[in-house]
Parts: structure tokens; sequence; C-alpha cells
């Protein structure tokens, strides 16, 4: 049986982990912490979904090194997370293990498998000094694109709201058997994972709403569905967007719409705070560089100015900081 370890069993990994486990086709592990882990270790993982409650039991624990070398590692934790967890990763590293790594944002491994001049360039906004690219390697990696929204509404308990997409994909394009095999795992057990020979138009389309909702949303407190209809922080996001829309072109990226459709689509998500909004009030941690500062990055690389991604970028950078 596939072995899968779920790692940094959130939200949306403990969402992955249940639909897994609840088909009962992989051997399912989860890898978490805190009162999360103890209330998984002692009531089981509970997933609630279009009305339904479902219970599961897959092995859980905060060591991997009780789980060993895995078929495939699905790795949820937020990027600015990864570096950090390298080496509790390794036991679970055998000789054919793919890792899929499923963070919003451009992806560490982005310049992998492209070919052409920029074929290798490391990205020092997601991966400073290219220490996940030396210690794990782009050829392990496989993207997906998270389209799901789900939350821990108390330790051991994950609410889906909606989504039911999880696009994966290889670096390289090409549909090989590892790719084949998860998506088939992932979409008998609920979760919509078809291999994209192209992932990184649809990690675009996701960042393209991301890289501009989520800072402005810090700045203004603004919910998804108000940033996107008030006509002034409407005219601040179309500006980002079409910035953006630049850099990405430059790369090769075609884009399925267009600003005002996916503003459009932010809206109807209705008055969501967005995650990095939640993150500031917390005081934790946010996605901006992995969201933001790397579209910045990118644009210095291909010579395309970004003078209003960086504004945002340097007020949500020092809002980001304040108590």
């Amino acid at each position: 049986m596939t072995r899968i370890c779920v790692f940094g069993a959130g939200a949306i990994g403990g969402y992955v982990g249940a639909r897994l486990a609840i088909k009962g086709e992989a051997d399912v592990s989860l890898v978490a912490r805190g009162a999360h882990l103890a209330a998984m270790q002692a009531n089981g993982l509970t997933l609630k979904q279009d009305g339904e409650t479902h219970v599961v039991h897959p092995r859980v624990t905060a060591d991997p090194k009780e789980l060993g070398p895995q078929d495939y590692i699905i790795l949820t934790l937020k990027a600015h997370g990864l570096a950090g967890v390298i080496d509790q990763l390794m036991p679970l590293i055998g000789k054919d293990t793919a890792i899929l790594f499923a963070q919003n944002g451009i992806p560490w491994w982005y310049f992998h498998g492209v070919g052409g001049p920029l074929e290798g360039t490391r990205l020092d906004s997601v991966d400073p000094g290219g220490v996940i690219w030396n210690r794990i390697g782009p050829e392990r990696a496989l993207g997906t694109v998270v389209w799901q929204a789900a939350e821990i509404e108390a330790p051991g308990v994950i609410a889906h709201h909606y989504g039911d997409r999880m696009p994966i994909g290889e670096p390289t394009g090409e549909k090989t058997e590892r790719a084949l095999v998860l998506s088939r795992l992932l979409t008998s057990a609920g979760v919509k994972s078809p291999v994209r020979p192209n992932l990184r138009n649809e990690i675009w389309l996701k960042l393209w709403g991301n890289l501009s909702f989520n800072p402005v949303s810090v700045l203004t407190l603004g919910t998804l569905q108000e940033l996107a209809t008030d006509p002034g922080t409407r005219r601040v996001i179309r500006t980002m967007m079409e910035e953006a829309r630049a850099v990405a072109e430059r790369l090769g990226i075609s884009f399925a719409v267009d600003a005002d459709e996916r503003m459009d689509m932010a809206a109807k998500v209705g008055a969501h705070r967005t995650s990095m909004l939640q993150d500031v009030e917390a005081g934790r941690p946010t996605e901006l560089d992995a969201l933001l500062g790397v579209v910045i990055e990118l644009g210095r690389i291909v010579q395309i100015g970004t003078p209003s991604l960086q504004l945002v970028y340097d007020l949500c950078k020092f809002r980001s900081r304040q108590p």
C-alpha cells in the first residue's frame, strides 16, 4: 500500500489526510503538534464536510522518526516554515520519495524544469540561500494549487468550507507515474487532483488574487467582498494585478481570465477576512514574501518594474511588524 505522510496537518493538511484515510486506499500518517496533535491522538481526526461528520484514526505523531520512509510526503506548512523543518523531514525521505509542496505563492522550485536561460534560478525571497533547493532537491518536488478553504474548528476537528480542487503537476510538465499515482489516490478520496502539464499557469491564477487582496486587506482591514467592490481599493488591486501580469507573461504565463474577472471571483467568496490579515492580527509570521516579495524579485529578474507592488509590500511589511 502506498505510504503517504501529511506533514504539518493543520486545516488543509488535516482535510487532505482525513479524505485519504476515509477512502482507505493508502497508508496515511500525519505529523502535527500541540493541542491539535493531542486531540487527534486521543479521539481521532474529525472532518466536517457537506453536512456530514467523519471520524478517522490515522497514525499521528510529532516525531517523523516513528514513521520511516514514505512514498509521498504532502507538505502543508506555510512557505516561510519550510526551511525550518528540513531536518525533521529527513527520516521520511527514502530513495524515491516525492514531496507535494502545498504552499501558496510562487514555489521555491519554480525554475526547475523550465529550460532556457532561467533554468535553475534560485529565488531568495522564498528560499533564502537556496537551503531547500540544496538539501531536499527540486527533483523530489511535485507542485499543487490548493483551492480549498478549511479551518481547525477545535483541536482535532477540521471544518471544510468550500472547494474540492487541488491539481498537481511536475515542475517539468511531464505526466510521470509518480504524479499519476498520487493524482488517482487523491481524486479517489474526493480531492480533485488532475495532473496539469503546466501547473504554473494555475499557480499564477491563484497568486494573482492573493498577491493583491491579501496585503491590501492587511492595510485596510477589508474583507474580500469589500475590497473587490469599493472603487478605490479595486483600482489599487487592479494596478497591482496588471504589474504582476506583465511579469508573469514575460515568464511565459497565460491567464485564463482578466483582472476584473479575477476580482469578481474574489468578491463571490463574500465577507472573508484573508489569512494574511488573520496572521497579522494574531502576531504570526505572514506569507508576504511568498505572495508578493517573490513577484517583486521576479520583476527584477525579467527587468520589469513593479512600483505599486513594492509600495504595498513595504507598507504591509511595516504593518505586519506592529503589535
